[in-house]
C-alpha cells in the first residue's frame, strides 16, 4: 500500500513532535533548582549545601537555590519536600539523621527508606564534647570524674530535643555512666551563647560549630564522638581513646522524593561524583570544617539503610520517646 505525499508529512511531523517531546522531557534542569536545608543559615549543612549549588550551577547551567526551613528537629524540611511535585526542582539537602533518626523521636509521616530516593553523600562529621572554660576539667577522664561527684548536678545543651546534638550527648552519658541534665535550645548557636556564659556545663557540637570559639579561651574541646580523630581537630582525642563508646558521626548529603525520575538523580550523583573527585572541591569542603565523602545512589542507599537500623536501636536504649 502507498503513501499519500501528506500523509507522509503528517508522519515525519508526529515524529518530529515526539522527538522533540523526549528531549524537553531529558531537559532536566529547565529552570532553578532548590535545595531545602532544616536549619538556619550559617551551620555545617547550609554552608555545605550552598558550596553545593554553586558547583552545580555552574556545571548544569541553571541557579541552585537554598531554602532554610529550621523546625521540628528537621521534620518540617522533610515534609516540606515530600509535598513538593517530584520533579527534581526541590530536594532536600541535609544530614541523614534528620530523616533516619526522626521515626524514632518525632511523629513523622514519612518513611526515610521508602519515601526518599538517595542521590548521594556531600561529606562526614563527627561532633565534639566541648565544656566551658569554667569546669574545672582539662581532659574527658577528668570531666566525667567531675560530674559522677556531682550527680543530676551539671547541665548540658542542645539544639533541641531529638537533635543530633541532643542524642550524641546522651550516648556520651549513656557509655560514661554520667547523670546530667538536658537544657534543650532552639538551635546550637543559642546553646553555644550559654556555653560560653557558663549557663551550662558541656554542649556536643561539630568542629565547625565550635572553630569560632578555639581560641576565645572560653571552650574545652575534650573528645570527638567519631570513630577516628577529626582532620580538623587533629590534637582532640576520640571518645573511645578514654571509654568505649558507640561512634556518632554526621553526613550530609542529597535525597529527593521517591517518585523523582532517575534521569534527575543520574545527573545530580554523576556532577556531585565529579565536584568530590576534584581538589578543589575537596578542599573547600575540609575549609568549611568537614572531610568529603564520594558515594554513588546505590550506596548512600544502603548508609541510610543501616542509619536508620542504628537509630531504631540507639532511640531504644536511650529510652527516649517521640515528641
Amino acid at each position: 500500500m502507498s503513501l499519500s505525499l501528506p500523509s507522509i508529512i503528517r508522519g515525519a511531523v508526529a515524529a518530529a513532535v515526539l522527538v522533540l517531546a523526549g528531549s524537553a522531557q531529558a531537559a532536566w534542569p529547565e529552570r532553578p533548582v532548590t535545595f531545602v536545608v532544616p536549619f538556619t543559615a550559617g551551620g555545617i549543612t547550609d554552608v555545605l549545601a550552598r558550596a553545593t549549588g554553586e558547583r552545580l550551577q555552574d556545571a548544569l547551567k541553571q541557579p541552585f537555590i537554598v531554602e532554610n526551613l529550621p523546625g521540628g528537629a528537621g521534620v518540617l524540611a522533610a515534609e516540606h519536600v515530600l509535598r513538593a511535585a517530584p520533579d527534581g526542582y526541590t530536594l532536600l539537602f541535609t544530614p541523614i539523621f534528620q530523616i533516619t533518626m526522626a521515626p524514632f523521636t518525632h511523629t513523622v509521616t514519612f518513611d526515610p527508606v521508602k519515601d526518599f530516593k538517595p542521590v548521594g553523600a556531600v561529606a562526614e562529621s563527627p561532633f565534639v564534647i566541648t565544656i566551658g572554660a569554667d569546669v574545672p576539667a582539662n581532659t574527658l577522664a577528668e570531666f566525667i570524674a567531675y560530674v559522677k561527684a556531682r550527680p543530676g548536678q551539671a547541665t548540658y545543651g542542645s539544639a533541641g530535643p531529638g537533635s543530633l546534638t541532643h542524642v550524641s550527648s546522651a550516648v556520651f552519658l549513656k557509655s560514661a555512666g554520667l547523670d546530667m541534665i538536658h537544657v534543650p535550645y532552639k538551635g546550637v548557636g543559642q546553646a553555644f551563647t550559654d556555653l560560653l556564659a557558663g549557663q551550662i556545663a558541656m554542649l556536643s557540637a561539630s568542629p565547625v560549630e565550635i572553630k569560632p570559639y578555639l581560641n576565645s579561651g572560653k571552650v574545652k574541646p575534650l573528645a570527638v564522638t567519631g570513630p577516628a580523630r577529626s582532620a580538623q581537630l587533629p590534637g582532640v582525642p576520640t571518645i573511645a581513646e578514654t571509654l568505649e563508646s558507640p561512634p556518632v558521626i554526621t553526613i550530609n548529603g542529597l535525597v529527593a522524593p521517591a517518585n523523582v525520575p532517575q534521569e534527575v538523580v543520574d545527573t545530580l550523583s554523576r556532577e556531585i561524583i565529579a565536584a568530590e573527585r576534584s581538589a578543589d572541591f575537596a578542599k573547600r569542603i575540609e575549609t568549611l570544617g568537614a572531610e568529603p565523602m564520594v558515594s554513588t545512589p546505590a550506596e548512600f542507599a544502603k548508609i541510610i539503610a543501616n542509619d536508620t537500623d542504628l537509630w531504631r536501636d540507639t532511640v531504644r536504649a536511650l529510652g527516649l520517646k517521640p515528641q
